[in-house]
């Protein structure tokens, strides 16, 4: 803490003394932009001088714009000019508050390692660029083995996006990549090991994307009569194939389970009139319900449907839009 000394015979005045201590603490960055300035009683027990003195002192200081006071915070040193990056006040600074600050320690660093403004203008200018470019053209990559996952995700994509999104087999992926500049590639964590090593060399980016949790499907599963027949309707055999294994898991053999991509006409009649439960990805759900509707005189109890809301996990899909600049 600085230390003010205050002469008390001196023709000067104490408040002068003390304005002047202060002004040049300020001016000489000891007291830098956006430091605490000494409460009154702390600096009325360091200097001897009167609470309400100091009181005047600070205000003289918020008159001529060197500090400012926040209510039930204190008094503090203002920026001035430009300090903190550009004063402009655009619609969109105020709409994001923190992003001059955000802008100007980013920029602080690169300064520091010697950088100059107009090399980092080409460094911020170029990744703005990049990411516009390859926000420009999204893939999903799912493998050869399971195209029916990668047709879930583009239709979830699709729906929530809004954009145009292009499923890539992972086997293929590395001629597609070829003839493209840049892209963003999205996967499934599942296999993203695989899509990382083929888009390394390339001037893309990867995003793996979280799976739902599907915790209240396996709640509601978990506690089932034994004997009840499970039926999953998905697009992927993948999927299917892991929910067999999951519910066995969970239930053993207590639960009769029948699983069936929706283009499988047998499979799908069978489950619609042997199940008394029937899980459904969205995409699915509308070719489940047709094949009930179809049944309904061969059917003395009909299942319940349960359609789950999503294949992609909430938190991948902002990511994603952020990534792409959507909001």
């Amino acid at each position: 803490m600085i230390q003010f000394r205050i002469q008390p015979d001196s023709e000067i005045p104490a408040s002068t003394q003390l304005f002047n201590q202060l002004r040049f603490a300020i001016a000489s960055r000891q007291y830098p932009p956006g430091y605490k300035l000494p409460s009154t009683r702390a600096l009325a027990m360091q200097t001897g001088l009167h609470r309400n003195t100091i009181s005047k002192v600070y205000r003289q200081l918020e008159e001529d714009g060197f500090v400012e006071s926040l209510a039930g915070s204190g008094i503090y040193v203002r920026a001035q000019g430009h300090e903190g990056g550009s004063r402009l006040q655009s619609p969109i600074s105020k709409q994001y508050p923190e992003a001059s600050e955000v802008l100007q320690q980013a920029l602080d660093q690169l300064l520091s390692q010697g950088c100059t403004l107009h090399q980092a203008r080409e460094i911020f200018l170029a990744e703005i660029d990049w990411r516009l470019r390859c926000s420009a053209r999204v893939l999903v990559a799912a493998p050869s083995q399971d195209m029916g996952v990668g047709d879930l995700m583009v239709y979830e994509l699709e729906d929530t996006l809004q954009i145009p999104v292009q499923l890539v087999a992972i086997e293929e992926l590395a001629a597609v990549l070829e003839k493209t500049t840049s892209a963003t590639v999205v996967t499934s964590r599942y296999f993203i090991n695989d899509v990382e090593a083929i888009a390394a060399p390339k001037s893309v980016r990867v995003i793996p994307l979280d799976i739902y949790d599907y915790t209240k499907e396996i709640n509601l599963l978990k506690n089932l009569p034994q004997d009840n027949c499970v039926g999953i309707v998905s697009l992927s055999s993948g999927i299917n194939h892991q929910a067999e294994i999951i519910l066995h898991g969970l239930r053993g053999d207590e639960l009769l389970v029948m699983t069936t991509q929706p283009t499988n006409t047998y499979k799908l009649q069978a489950i619609v009139k042997r199940s008394e439960v029937i899980i459904s990805d969205q995409a699915s759900f509308p070719m489940v319900q047709a094949a009930l509707q179809a049944a309904a005189e061969d059917i003395i109890r009909p299942p319940k449907l349960i359609k789950v809301e999503n294949y992609i996990g909430t938190n991948s899909i902002n990511l994603l839009k952020r990534e792409l600049g959507l909001g």
